[in-house]
């Protein structure tokens, strides 16, 4: 007979110990480890023997994915094209960000289109959801309502004659199974709700979500396991201060990955953004002074120094975000490095090769760095729209309003390629800017420019006169001069 065992697991990265301890040896984490009381089964499969797996050619047929489309553009993105039965989906993201509002609205367009979706909330009762419904305008939509934590109980509900094709679960860390002793979002608790939920509904097609807590790292609360068991990870983010919200896939197997979706926060609930780039320039271009810098006022807000367009990539979608920087006497003996949404370690890194590659003298000086809108940009190849933006607070000269900037930056001050280069010049043609700074092209009769006019580097010190020659300028706008395309 099975006996009951007791072990510390880590609730960070459920790395299981004998004997409890401060400290996690295996991730490292304070006070993370917590006793948890588990059925001890005999080691090894013992004397009887497995069937055969059966094998097949690599060559074979292979059925088409059956999609189904929520009608939110921007999910649909995201998820490669909509949902597949029996994928299960784990979307994570800080508290009040607004997955159970996207889960909801989620439903409700699928439920108004004749399939069958039901929700069960963990955190909320079902008059709290019917409030939610109400405020976003969704109450019309058929969506089955429950409030439940045992997963025994939502297991008969989805072998029901009248199950449905989509389950949503917020969240599973108040799920717990009842033949486990330990509490509810613990390791193993989390990790046997999902596996049994996720069993379920891949054997009888229902499209699975899995609403999940972070932690104050950002992470994905419980077993790091839980991201494996799962189809597809999507995280919520965003600045609670901004109205947008980004949805960005980590993972996905029916899809491709790092893609990501843009949501407005609304009263009336979470509105898909078709073109991200105009409403991220929307400031700069209506002139409202939105971007820092040290700039003198009397220049006005079209001409203000420290800012630069940034055109990235983010997933498969080309999107232009306004880069601030703010260069200023510090009155402190260590200058004080201050960055929003971007990796501090990556401006440090630009910092060293601008003074020791360009001369460029930041000693005594502050600097802080912005990416308007609160997006956060991961890519290196924004190394390069942050240096312009820093040595244009720097020597307080603006960059040409027109102009966009991308290229990443190496230790030795040279300035690479980025990838799809052509892709990020045709959002900005688009979008009507007319040149662009950029690193040189390792094939230039294959590079569409787009009709702008670019300037190519080959190092990072070339950047400086070319903006301090734009502060020159003072007849007209300022002109980029350089290799022309």
């Amino acid at each position: 007979m099975a006996r009951a065992a007791a072990s510390y697991v880590c609730q960070d990265c459920g790395a299981s110990h004998r004997k409890w301890s401060g400290q996690c040896p295996s991730c490292g984490a304070w006070n993370a480890i917590v006793e948890e009381i588990s059925e001890t089964t005999p080691r090894g499969l013992g004397a009887a023997k497995g069937h055969a797996v059966a094998t097949t050619a690599l060559d074979g047929a292979t059925q088409a994915i059956d999609r189904r489309t929520t009608g939110v553009g921007e999910f649909d993105r995201v998820t490669g094209g909509g949902l597949v039965p029996g994928a299960a989906l784990l979307i994570g993201g800080d508290p009040g960000i607004g997955k159970s509002t996207l889960v909801l609205q989620i439903a409700a367009a699928l439920a108004t289109h004749g399939v069958g979706c039901l929700y069960v909330s963990g955190e909320e009762a079902v008059d709290q959801i019917r409030l939610r419904a109400e405020r976003l305008g969704l109450t019309a939509a058929p969506v089955r309502l429950a409030a439940a934590t045992n997963v025994r109980d939502i297991l008969a509900t989805l072998e029901s004659t009248d199950a449905p094709d989509i389950a949503v679960i917020d969240s599973i860390q108040t799920m717990y199974v009842d033949t486990l002793e330990s509490a509810p979002g613990t390791v193993s608790q989390v990790r046997a709700s999902a596996q049994e939920l996720i069993r379920l509904c891949k054997r009888r097609g229902v499209t699975l979500f899995l609403v999940g807590h972070v932690t104050k790292e950002g992470q994905i609360a419980g077993p790091r396991v839980l991201e494996h068991m799962v189809d597809t990870v999507l995280y919520f983010e965003g600045d609670r201060g901004h109205q947008f919200r980004i949805l960005r896939s980590v993972k996905n197997r029916f899809g491709p990955s790092d893609e990501i979706g843009v949501f407005e926060m609304t009263d009336r609930g979470l509105i898909g953004v078709a073109n991200p780039s105009e409403l991220f320039l929307a400031a700069r271009a209506g002139g409202s002074g939105d971007a820092g810098g040290s700039g003198n006022t009397d220049r006005g807000n079209d001409t203000v120094s420290g800012t630069s367009v940034f055109a990235g990539i983010e997933g498969t979608r080309p999107l232009l975000v306004e880069i601030q920087a703010l260069v200023a006497p510090s009155p402190f003996a260590t200058p004080r490095r201050t960055v929003v949404g971007w990796d501090g370690g990556r401006l440090a890194m630009v910092l060293a090769v601008l003074e020791a590659r360009c001369g460029l003298s930041l000693a005594g000086q502050d600097v802080y760095l912005n990416v308007a809108g609160g997006l956060r940009i991961q890519e290196p190849a924004a190394d390069l729209a942050v240096a312009a933006a820093i040595v244009s607070s720097r020597f307080d000269a603006p960059l040409p309003m027109d102009a966009v900037v991308f290229g990443e930056i190496g230790l030795s001050g040279e300035v690479r390629p980025v990838g799809r280069a052509d892709a990020r010049l045709k959002e900005a043609a688009k979008l009507g800017f007319q040149q662009a700074i950029m690193p040189k092209a390792r094939r230039r009769s294959a590079l569409d420019t787009a009709g702008l006019d670019c300037t190519e580097l080959d190092r990072l010190a070339d950047l400086i006169p070319l903006i301090e020659g734009a502060a020159a300028d003072q007849a007209g706008p300022p002109r980029v001069a350089g290799s022309q395309a």
